[in-house]
């Protein structure tokens, strides 16, 4: 009986030292925020906002996050910092799709988002595929028809070829045989008005670009990138796949990675502070206002989730003709 209860007490002291352990962790007065966008790009807006958010809910009074912009090569120069920062507690990095296929086409993006250490999901964010309202293509069937009866019929306005667009373009066109034109501009702006004045068809319009052009009318959506119809896209608007293409496209997920071997307790702390963040009214507002979908994923959800995302998006790409090194 002693023994039983000498044992229980042990195992109890060992349960409550590594409580304390994990919860002895807490970060530096600041903690950087790293993000490969320069000021007003989409990982920099997405950045500040969660970070306003963070303070405005008093979820970590003590820390103030500071998003640092580590601009160039796409997202080499950010994973060069995190790599350079391993070990560091008090750096995470906010990543997007970028940071997986800049490393597997770029000789100089020699460090995967694999090797980084997950903490945490946060969003994935939708799309439209939209066109101009007089044009005479009123649905996603008719665009991909028109060029299968008519090779390069319509024209595809975007950006990198790298992008989330023209992943759109690839898994479609692999999946129809059909084939149109991708015509890069430099900037958002340039690519909506190529399909506002007529010099291209079509234009898949990431969640946070579409506000007034939408709600005015000046363009219009055929097609939601994504698995379900999302809140704030109007509702009549199908999917890819209830347009009638049973096709899986890369999601472009937004998250948390940390530098190589960060502590146990620090992604435990973070994953944490995130999970709180995302299930305030402020968090939910944000989603709602620009209609993105909230997935928050686990840490632990989150490494296979990269690896998997790394292996479709070399898929994709080779599909595509495009020259993948890694």
């Amino acid at each position: 009986m002693r023994l039983r209860t000498l044992s229980t007490a042990i195992i109890c002291f060992a349960a409550c030292t590594v409580g304390a352990s994990a919860a002895e962790f807490t970060p530096a007065s600041t903690v950087s925020v790293i993000t490969h966008s320069g000021v007003g790009g989409a990982n920099d807006v997405f950045g500040r906002q969660l970070i306003a958010i963070i303070e405005k809910e008093k979820l970590a009074p003590n820390t103030k996050f500071v998003l640092v912009n580590k601009t160039g090569g796409g997202s080499t120069t950010a994973m060069n910092y995190m790599k350079e920062k391993a070990g560091d507690n008090n750096t995470i990095g906010l990543f997007a799709s970028n940071y997986i296929s800049d490393n597997l086409v770029q000789k100089e993006a020699t460090n995967s988002i694999t090797e980084m250490t997950p903490v945490a999901n946060l969003i994935v964010e939708p799309a439209l595929v939209v066109v101009n309202p007089n044009s005479q293509i009123k649905t996603l069937k008719d665009f991909i028809d028109g060029n299968k009866a008519t090779p390069n019929k319509y024209k595809q306005s975007g950006g990198s070829p790298l992008g989330r667009d023209a992943v759109v373009r690839y898994v479609l066109m692999a999946a129809t045989g059909a084939h149109w034109p991708y015509v890069s501009f430099a900037t958002g702006g340039e690519r909506i008005a190529a399909v506002l004045g007529g010099h291209a068809d079509l234009y898949v319009m990431d969640a946070t670009e579409t506000g007034d052009f939408i709600r005015s009318g000046k363009l219009k959506p055929i097609a939601q990138v994504s698995d379900t119809r999302i809140e704030g896209f109007p509702p009549d608007v199908p999917t890819i796949k209830e347009a009638g293409y049973d096709v899986k496209i890369p999601q472009q997920a937004r998250g948390m990675i940390g530098p190589p071997g960060m502590s146990k307790e620090a992604v435990a702390f973070y994953e944490g502070l995130f999970q709180k963040t995302m299930q305030t009214e402020s968090w939910k507002k944000y989603v709602r206002d620009n209609a993105l979908d909230a997935q928050f994923m686990t840490s632990d959800k989150l490494g296979p989730f990269l690896k998997d995302y790394q292996d479709r998006m070399r898929t994709v790409l080779k599909s595509a003709g495009i020259d993948v090194i890694r």
